[in-house]
């Protein structure tokens, strides 16, 4: 008897637990409910305390191991081809199904009144010369406080660069990152375990704030939304991976956690350590992941991207707005452009949707239409942009011959 061992549900069941018994809590005590967003929020807090530092240690020791600066400017390249390309793969796929299943003519929503406040701070676009200065930091430290992954990963970058550059003198403080990348892991790991509380929490005050039957008002918006969604994920990055001859069903299991994580919580930050691990397990190389992903997470959010051409022509579509072949060719090259940076937290696409709405002239209160159901909408975007970047870390391991496939379990 003393031999006798009882396993604890892995995390993909303690995660379908707190969902399932958040939407649970979250139905039949909707008044209680919504006080359980705390648990939700403490989550969120930490995950934001390791962000930082997990992705300056991750890509400074990324870029350290893949050595002189002609590899790893050939890496980044590759990256950032890839990125772009997938981006406007997004952005079209979103133009495309708006403009054909027509959901803003279709459902004839109530208007929002004229100049009612949506709590965003909306601005107009801004020029690229503004865009460029907003990559770089002018201090690492604050940065690193404001969670800007963006400004962290060129801070990075230079760091790593410099440090492979000047060789062994740089080996004590790349032993100190090392280190400090490794301890950084085992407090995800603590961080982790709070996970299905976490989704329990989200999932709680969703139910509770929106109630269920905001499903079927909302029904055919979420159809097409998530349709689209799951066409871009099977259509689309299957058949990257079918060209790239990369298993993608093998891989979506490697990654079920990681985006199974960001769909309850709604954010794709609270995915990003357990995705290194997923995508280690599968059999890409730790380099290629340590460089690829923290870049993802500034350049490559697939299902944000592909929700802001869809919701920017939505809310047109709601106010009998019709927006020209080449107005709509010329707001995906502006988000093109404006989406790179975007954090991965909850409702940072809808700054971004603002200051297109203003942009083009679009009444930027038809944002309302959204807000009720954004939360929804935006966990279907947050396990994409995790499947997304997994697919991208993976083709670029293809392409540098440092995949190396692990046997299923």
């Amino acid at each position: 008897m003393n031999n006798l061992k009882i396993k604890a549900p892995k995390i993909t069941t303690q995660i379908f637990i707190g969902m399932f018994a958040g939407i649970a809590v979250g139905y039949f005590f909707a008044d209680f409910a919504p006080h359980l967003k705390l648990l939700s929020d403490v989550f969120l807090h930490l995950i934001k305390m390791i962000i930082a530092p997990l992705v300056f240690t991750t890509l400074v020791m990324g870029v350290a191991k893949v050595g002189d600066f002609k590899s790893v400017g050939r890496i980044g390249i590759k990256t950032m081809l890839y990125f772009q390309f997938a981006t406007v793969l997004a952005l079209t796929l979103g133009l495309l199904l708006v403009n054909l299943l027509t959901p803003g003519k279709w459902m004839s929503l109530a208007l929002p009144e004229k100049g009612a406040d949506t709590g965003l701070v909306v601005q107009k676009i801004h020029d690229f010369k503004t865009f460029v200065l907003d990559l770089v930091p002018t201090s690492i430290f604050d940065a690193m406080a404001n969670n800007s992954i963006i400004q962290i990963v060129i801070f990075a970058l230079f760091f790593g660069i410099a440090a492979a550059a000047i060789g062994e003198k740089a080996d004590p403080i790349l032993k100190t990152i090392d280190s400090a990348g490794h301890i950084m892991l085992k407090v995800t790991q603590y961080v982790m375990a709070l996970a299905p509380i976490g989704v329990f929490g989200a999932m709680a005050a969703v139910v509770a704030a929106n109630g269920l039957s905001i499903l079927s008002g909302y029904g055919y918006l979420i159809l097409c939304f998530f349709g689209g969604l799951l066409l871009f994920i099977f259509g689309i990055l299957g058949s990257i991976c079918l060209v790239a001859k990369i298993p993608f069903l093998q891989l979506l299991k490697a990654i079920k956690e990681p985006a199974l994580m960001a769909f309850s919580t709604a954010s794709s930050e609270s995915a990003f350590p357990k995705t290194i691990e997923s995508l280690e397990s599968f059999g890409c190389s730790k380099k290629i992941v340590s460089f690829v992903l923290p870049l993802g997470y500034s350049f490559n959010l697939d299902g944000s991207i592909m929700y802001m051409t869809f919701a920017t022509v939505f809310i047109a579509q709601a106010y009998g707005i019709d927006l020209s072949m080449q107005q709509q060719i010329t707001m995906m090259l502006i988000l093109l452009v404006t989406s790179k940076g975007m954090a991965g937290i909850p409702r940072a696409s809808l700054v971004v949707i603002a200051g297109t709405l203003a942009t083009f002239e679009i009444p930027v209160e038809g944002l309302l239409l959204l807000m009720g159901i954004d939360q929804i909408l935006d966990m279907g975007r947050s396990a994409t942009n995790v499947v997304g970047n997994a697919v991208a870390t993976a083709v670029i391991s293809k392409w540098e011959k440092e995949l190396h496939l692990r046997a299923p379990q």
